[in-house]
């Protein structure tokens, strides 16, 4: 009797268990371990808010989201991409929709469920589970060995390959601390500097005034636009959230892959905050002239344009006493407040990671060049995308791909 050939996958967030589930599609005996006492830690963190599986707009459009590393990505998410992602999804018993932005949710938005019914196929296919056993990197790839701390002490097992699934370096407490990096440097594999995605800023330069009364406070129905020191541009409407030392939320993670790699070559970023993108430079400013005879300012700018609360309280940060009574100047700072930021916040606060194992050092089958039947999938390749659905679509594409390449390593 022959028997099966074995894979190690470590790390148990999606790019993990893909591959799991695909290389146990194949008949290889599996073993998923991971650090933590349970699998997808931060599948289940990114769902508390409504899981956004992937994204409904046209695949092209899809594609464009992953900027300089679509080339490397595009073959993968052929293969596995939104729609496929989707039909995942109907097969392990749960309906997706389309959200009014175009992002597709489980339709009761829960991850819990979709994880418990992954589990319960992976299991049924014979994938086995190691929890709480923390990979030591110092392996010996070159017999397949693999050391691991376990709460009974270190063991060593073998396999006839390897995927390393075991994310980027934000949200240590959830397993995925960046601890592999030197690893597999020190293994000759080019890694790419860890640094935070979809991240906030510090440096907004708030008056402690400003930041006791509205931190924590939205910025709604506002646009952004910002132009890097190398002409590239972002610019688009939605809303972000005040911090106690700057910005963050959904429309700063947008644009935050211009706005960190600005600050590290420039020393800052200034991006313009436009408070009311539905209407012109001239209603504003004929709104601004309009006259207000004994009104107060503040009550002029709320019942002419609706301006008041946080949105009142960033015009009178950029401005002075003198410059707010200036129509003109006080009108143009209306449709661009400038908001210059100084730094990142630290990477474990990121939603997501940039950086990370180089494609250069990988096979068109995402194994190491320096490390033959060892393959690397998810956030520990380096390529980052905004929120929306595209990390973890391609997370899981890339732990197909992943696994696929080990397949055929093995002859399967």
């Amino acid at each position: 009797m022959t028997l099966s050939p074995t894979v190690a996958v470590i790390g148990g967030g999606p790019a993990g268990l893909m591959a799991a589930e695909v290389l146990g599609a194949s008949g290889a005996q599996v073993y998923v371990y991971d650090a933590m006492p349970s699998v997808g830690r931060k599948f289940l963190l990114a769902g508390r808010g409504g899981l956004n599986l992937t994204h409904s707009e046209p695949f092209d459009v899809f594609m464009s989201r992953f900027g300089e590393r679509r080339a490397q990505l595009e073959p993968m998410l052929a293969q596995f991409g939104p729609q496929e992602a989707r039909d995942w999804a109907t097969g392990l018993g749960i309906e997706t929709f389309v959200g009014t932005s175009g992002r597709v949710f489980p339709k009761d938005m829960k991850a819990a469920p979709l994880l418990r019914a992954w589990l319960h196929r992976l299991r049924s296919a014979g994938v086995q589970f190691h929890m709480r056993h923390r990979w030591l990197g110092d392996a010996s790839f070159d017999a397949a060995a693999l050391r691991f701390a376990t709460p009974t002490g270190e063991t060593s097992v073998k396999a006839d390959a390897v995927v390393l699934a075991l994310g980027g370096a934000s949200w240590a407490r959830l397993g995925s601390d960046g601890a592999w990096a030197p690893w597999l440097q020190g293994r000759g594999i080019e890694v790419a500097p860890l640094l935070p995605a979809n991240c906030g800023f510090d440096g907004a330069g708030w008056s402690e005034h400003f930041s006791s009364r509205f931190a924590g406070q939205p910025f709604k129905s506002v646009a952004i636009s910002f132009t890097d020191s190398q002409g590239r541009s972002f610019a688009r409407k939605g809303e972000f959230v005040a911090t106690a030392t700057g910005i963050e939320g959904s429309l700063i993670y947008a644009a935050s892959a211009l706005l960190r790699d600005e600050i590290t070559a420039q020393g800052s970023a200034t991006l313009l905050l436009d408070l009311l993108p539905d209407r012109s430079a001239e209603q504003v400013l004929a709104a601004v002239k309009h006259p207000r005879g004994a009104r107060s300012l503040s009550s002029h700018l709320k019942s002419r344009l609706g301006l008041e609360g946080i949105k009142a309280g960033v015009l009178h940060e950029a401005l002075s006493r003198e410059a707010m009574q200036d129509p003109v100047q006080l009108a143009a700072t209306i449709k661009a407040v400038p908001l210059k930021l100084v730094a990142t916040r630290p990477i474990d606060e990121a939603i997501s990671t940039a950086g990370g194992v180089r494609f250069d050092a990988l096979d068109a089958q995402l194994m190491a060049s320096a490390l033959p039947g060892v393959f690397v999938a998810g956030e520990m390749l380096d390529w980052e995308a905004p929120t929306g659905g595209y990390l973890l679509t391609a997370s899981m594409a890339s732990g197909a791909a992943a696994a696929r390449g080990a397949i055929q390593r093995l002859g399967l």
